[in-house]
């Protein structure tokens, strides 16, 4: 029997319909005594996974209430939106609601600490 290089396998299992192929890997698996599922690699530590969800790149700033200082609370809305005033005002009437979506860490982390600023309550997500 004539050696197949890499090549020439893969151009004859492109040739293969899904089920053929399926009945090939089942066969391969019963002469060889081995199977096809992926193998789990081992995460990283915990420290690496804490890092992984720190590198988010797109945040929602989320106005969960308005606080005693409604007003001031709308005129930041309206800068960090450039909604108009009902817009705005609708806006922290229905809190929680998200004022900014998308958004870059630092615009989120800026729109965040001006809505504090003016007494709102609010998070990123």
């Amino acid at each position: 029997m004539a050696k197949l290089t890499n090549e020439e396998l893969i151009e004859a299992f492109k040739e293969l319909t899904i089920i053929e192929l399926s009945e090939f890997v089942k066969l391969f698996e019963e002469t060889f005594e081995v199977t096809a599922a992926a193998v789990a690699v081992a995460g990283p530590a915990g420290g690496a996974a804490a890092e992984e969800a720190e590198e988010k790149t797109d945040f929602d700033v989320v106005l969960e209430a308005a606080g005693d200082k409604k007003i001031a609370v709308i005129k930041e809305v309206r800068a960090i939106t450039s909604l108009g005033l009902k817009e705005a005002k609708d806006l922290v009437d229905s809190a929680p609601k998200a004022v900014l979506e998308g958004a870059t860490k630092e615009a989120a982390e800026k729109a965040k600490e001006a809505l504090e600023a003016a007494g709102a309550t609010v998070t990123l997500k």
